[in-house]
């Protein structure tokens, strides 16, 4: 009798647990605009989630630890004169916030250190370039103020947010809506998902499409495109039957520096006249699906190996309520002393709901093997560096200590025809063209003051302690000698 084998993996008992009541946010009016997007955004200080407004678009931007029930005058962030469509956190400052809108424009915003206190309506800075409504913003993930927006003009334009100008401009590449697009993992190329039911692969700063795939998923429903962490790309979609699809691709580059796609595996779930809501990728290669059906939403995650089937199924976790959207944390701001690989916010009609992914280990220990250095939040480059031709991989750190957020400077934008928040000093009309020395040797420098501040401060407390004992100690002798 042969016995089946197990494969061995440290992921095989990943378990989904969604938190207590008094640890969601209720009362919150998602909103319910008809677009394919996630409506949330999150870091390792603030959830953002897109709401319902009356007179324009608005989301609010929540500390993670206000819990609970959300007011319904609580501030928000409300520029947009339409409905928003997406956000995303800058993923080298935690305070700045991006917005694309059905009002053709994109929006930047910088969020008080401590949350808002009233409603901001004044952005960093507006870009306007988009002929129609804005379904699509995405950061570049290693180059400082780079940012991307797509819309139903069927264009890409990548930002340079420091000067508020559009530097690319991607036009006759999409002859349809863009439902997706990804960055590579050090930003020198794009994968983009479109209507026609073509997967390409994109140089931006050459504008040429290096690689194109047609027909990815024969199904008319919208489908989605990510690059892996090493390359290769990975779609959802739906077959002519609406069976719902995962595929792995391998592209292969060849000598004339163009691309072809070589396909390692389609995989059918099932059969559900719903699209796929969210794609997530994390740097421990687990790949995660939410989609919903009428009456059940589910979660299932993958792990993705060198070893055929190349894809491997893990589990699922699945509820009862169907979701509206979900946003994920980024892996430095995971709990690493409960083993948790990836926390999910699942949006409900009134509720945002925070699901933890963990892997139960019996050791108090570091787990290593959990957890590889992942993307800090210092850029590999400036965006002059960037737009120059210049490519950088993210800046990797460790989370064996627990991951503790530094402070970030201040978006600046030095274009003088842009409203600014705060009026521009003499330092920062000097155009970002110019070489700028890094910034690492400054904020290293900052952080010694402020730790050296910190010591001092607590020194001097102590002293102050110390003296009013003495003080206290010499009323009591002198009571004594009386």
């Amino acid at each position: 009798m042969l016995r089946r084998v197990v494969r061995q993996s440290k992921f095989r008992h990943v378990f989904g647990q969604a938190v207590r009541n008094d640890q969601c946010y209720d009362d919150i009016r998602v909103s319910r605009v008809t677009w394919d997007s996630s409506f949330c955004a999150v870091n390792p200080k603030f959830v953002a989630i897109i709401i319902d407004a009356s007179g324009g678009g608005a989301f609010l931007v929540l500390p993670l630890q206000k819990s609970g029930r959300i007011d319904k005058v609580y501030p928000t962030v409300c520029g947009h004169k339409g409905p928003v469509l997406d956000i995303d956190w800058c993923p080298h400052n935690d305070l700045v916030i991006a917005s694309g809108s059905e009002d053709c424009t994109v929006m930047v915003w910088q969020i008080p250190e401590n949350g808002l206190g009233t409603p901001l309506s004044e952005p960093v800075v507006v870009l306007e370039g988009h002929s129609k409504r804005v379904g699509i913003v995405s950061w570049h993930p290693t180059a400082r103020n780079v940012l991307l927006s797509a819309g139903c003009d069927n264009q890409i334009v990548i930002w340079n947010v420091g000067t508020g100008e559009a530097m690319i401009n991607l036009e006759d590449m999409h002859p349809d809506v863009i439902f997706s697009v990804s960055w590579s993992p050090n930003g020198s190329l794009l994968c983009t998902a479109c209507k026609d039911k073509k997967v390409r692969v994109i140089d931006p700063r050459k504008k040429k499409i290096v690689a194109e795939k047609d027909k990815a998923h024969e199904g008319a429903r919208p489908m989605r495109a990510i690059f892996l962490a090493n390359g290769n790309i990975f779609t959802t979609g739906f077959s002519r039957m609406s069976e719902r699809q995962l595929a792995l691709w391998k592209t292969v580059r060849h000598r004339s520096e163009s691309h072809s796609f070589i396909n390692t595996l389609i995989h059918h779930i099932n059969t559900c006249f719903v699209q796929l809501l969210t794609c997530y990728i994390s740097p421990t290669i687990v790949v995660y699906i939410s989609f919903s059906c009428a009456g059940d939403s589910s979660i299932r995650y993958f792990e993705i190996t060198d070893e055929a089937p190349f894809v491997h199924y893990l589990s699922t976790f699945s509820t009862k309520e169907p979701q509206r959207g979900m946003g994920y944390m980024p892996k430095r701001g995971l709990d690493v002393n409960k083993c948790e690989i990836a926390r999910f916010y699942k949006l409900h009609e009134r509720k945002c709901e925070p699901i933890i992914m963990t892997v139960p280990r019996k050791s108090d220990l570091f787990q290593d093997d959990l957890y590889p250095d992942t993307a800090g939040p210092d850029p590999a480059l400036e965006a002059e560096e960037w737009f120059a031709g210049k490519n950088g991989g993210p800046l990797l750190i460790s989370l064996k200590d627990g991951y503790v957020s530094t402070k970030a400077r201040d978006l600046k934008v030095v274009k003088t025809n842009v409203l600014e928040t705060k009026p521009a000093t003499k330092a920062e009309n000097i155009s970002t063209v110019q070489k700028r020395a890094p910034p690492q040797p400054s904020r290293k420098m900052e952080d010694k003051l402020e730790e050296v501040l910190r010591e001092f401060k607590s020194l001097r407390d102590r002293v102050i302690l110390q003296d009013r004992r003495i003080a206290r100690l010499e009323d009591q002798v002198a009571k004594v000698s009386m």
